[in-house]
């Protein structure tokens, strides 16, 4: 596994005693923080639902702190249609009479005021098991006559068919050996509705000096969904052996982890050691394609030298979108590329969204294998044609980065746009290699962000640049610098001109601080002068409104951003879920009004 934790360059800050296809339907479904987005809250139950050809699904809509009246689509579509199925306005949905692609559609209720609620419904033909703690696997697999283990059901469920486990902790390490298909539908493993079921790696041996989950797909199946599970407590102590919450490798399309709780995934060997909490790689021919991770707690990890969500090598298609991911001892979210993975030329992950995620806590600190700072919230190491979107990410030692950890090599096509970024421990949002002898990013554009008071350790800046970064684009962005007051980072001189920057807001009350090609500037207007970026760039006190990182009326952020840009780079939606223009006009920052 390869080393996460990236030292930094001596910095002279430490001198200052005063830091888009169904994905777009997928992007929707971000549940975000009420306190900063949404002054309504909307829920939609069932959560999931497993809906045969031409059935009937009743859905039914919440709707607090609002009078608005709710609407439905499906995948975008109001109403929905026959390909996809429709959806009356007393949210009864009526599925289509063939499976359709992917073998499942995105419900979504809608409200203004309020976070959109979306619901994934699995299209399928197959028949209904059932697993218990008190069943049998020698029974039938009815509701009346369960069986007993899920790996049996696992060994059994064909294309279509849905596997429920009651309520119960079931002590497995569970092989997925079958795959559904795109005209019967996706294999479904689900909680029982209502039901905790909780697989467990408490008395589960590990691990065979190898990855082992306590979900794997390791065959090249394609189209399963697993949803509502609590995955937790699989640990080794061994340095050979590597416990995972869920683990995916080799090829296949259309997996989906869906609103499962994966914790207490750890490695007790020390600096030697990995532990994964939900990871896919791809390492065959051809990739694994169409992944999905939406609506999933991930917490409590100790992955020493590892990752908690890791998409990596010949990945090509994946949304993760909507998860909290949090207090964990590594990278929280993570997509890499040129780790040898994968085949040569396809040793990338790519064609990626990253969404509507909640990160934090993310340290290193007392991680054994590093001891010290160096742990992304969100990390694309490698990638390549990804966007990072509409993401609360605070308190990681760098809440996000675009780089590589391979010489030679490079972060690529990466948009980082319209996230809200505080608190980090080192950096808010960083590009370039973290040594000369790394690799780096080009063509990062870091859009419509909104960063405040990150670099609270002194350590890397609001916006750090290191090594190896070319043709990067850093615009209409917010940066609100706390104690140490650095707003810009650009300590090491490697290239000419490493980023683009412009239309930005700067601010800070302390003494305040740019540092561009290795020099270092006191005040704003010098700055700009010697470095000849953000002309039009503002230094002014962006006025948040309370207890929110969105700007009052009387904003300078207001109609100030450069909406020549166009939406490949800042999007068509907001932090919040509003338009993200307003007529021909933009804010700076990760707000539109």
């Amino acid at each position: 596994m390869r080393c996460a934790f990236k030292p930094r360059p001596l910095n002279p800050v430490s001198r200052h005693p005063a830091l888009r296809s169904l994905w777009l339907v997928l992007v929707l479904s971000a549940t975000f923080c009420t306190a900063i987005h949404a002054s309504a809250t909307l829920s939609v139950w069932p959560e999931f639902a497993s809906v045969h050809t031409n059935a009937t699904a009743q859905f039914a809509a919440t709707l607090t702190g609002s009078t608005a009246a709710v609407t439905w689509l499906i995948n975008g579509i109001p109403g929905g249609n026959s390909a996809v199925g429709t959806v009356s306005t007393n949210g009864l949905y009526t599925a289509p009479s063939a499976v359709p692609t992917g073998t499942t559609v995105m419900l979504t209720a809608s409200a203004a005021g309020a976070d959109p609620f979306n619901v994934v419904v699995a299209i399928s033909t197959g028949a209904s098991f059932y697993v218990s703690t008190n069943g049998n696997d020698t029974a039938v697999g009815t509701s009346a006559s369960p069986w007993k283990t899920i790996q049996h059901a696992a060994n059994t469920a064909i294309a279509g068919d849905t596997v429920y486990v009651e309520a119960g902790t079931y002590n497995e390490s569970i092989n997925l050996p079958n795959s559904g298909s795109p005209t019967a539908g996706s294999i479904i493993f689900r909680n029982y509705p209502g039901q905790a079921a909780i697989v467990s790696g408490t008395g589960v041996p590990c691990c065979g000096s190898s990855v082992q989950g306590l979900f794997n797909i390791t065959g090249n199946q394609s189209y399963l969904i697993l949803y509502g599970f609590q995955i937790e407590n699989y640990t080794s102590n061994n340095v050979n052996n590597e416990p995972a919450g869920i683990y995916v490798s080799g090829s296949g399309r259309y997996i989906q982890i869906v609103n499962s709780t994966v914790h207490g995934i750890t490695e007790t060997a020390g600096a030697g050691g990995n532990a994964h909490g939900i990871g896919f790689y791809g390492t065959a021919a051809a990739p694994l394609s169409n992944i999905t991770l939406m609506g999933n707690n991930v917490y409590g990890m100790v992955t020493g030298n590892s990752e908690t969500i890791t998409i990596e090598g010949n990945v090509d298609g994946f949304s993760v979108v909507g998860n909290s991911v949090h207090d964990n001892n590594n990278i929280g979210i993570d997509a890499t590329g040129f780790y040898g993975t994968g085949p040569a030329g396809s040793d990338q992950a790519r064609n990626g969204v990253i969404s509507g995620n909640t990160v934090y806590n993310i340290t290193s600190l007392h991680n054994p294998a590093y001891n010290g700072l160096g742990a992304d919230g969100i990390y694309c190491d490698g990638c390549t044609a990804v966007t990072i979107e509409r993401n609360l990410v605070y308190a990681c030692d760098l809440n996000i980065e675009a780089a590589s950890e391979n010489a030679g090599r490079y972060s690529t096509y990466v948009t980082i746009a319209n996230n809200v970024v505080y608190g980090g421990n080192l950096a808010g949002i960083s590009i370039g290699g973290y040594a000369s002898t790394v690799g780096g990013s080009q063509n990062i554009a870091i859009v419509n962000n909104t960063l405040f008071e990150n670099n609270t350790t002194g350590g890397g800046g609001d916006f750090q640049i290191q090594y190896h970064a070319s043709s990067n684009l850093f615009e209409n962005n917010i940066v609100y610098a706390g104690s140490y007051g650095v707003m810009v980072n650009g300590i090491v001189d490697s290239t000419a001109r490493p980023v683009k920057l412009d239309y930005n807001l700067y601010y800070t009350t302390a003494s305040h601080n740019f540092y561009w090609q290795g020099a270092e500037y006191n005040t704003f207007m010098v700055y700009r002068d010697v470095s000849t970026q953000d002309a039009h760039s503002l230094f002014l006190n962006p006025d948040f409104q309370p207890q929110n990182y969105d700007v009052t009326a009387a904003s300078p952020a207001r109609n100030a951003g450069n909406y020549a840009l166009g939406s490949t780079y800042y999007g068509t939606l907001d932090f919040a879920g509003n338009p993200r223009t307003t007529g021909s006009a933009i804010n700076i920052g990760a707000y539109q009004q």
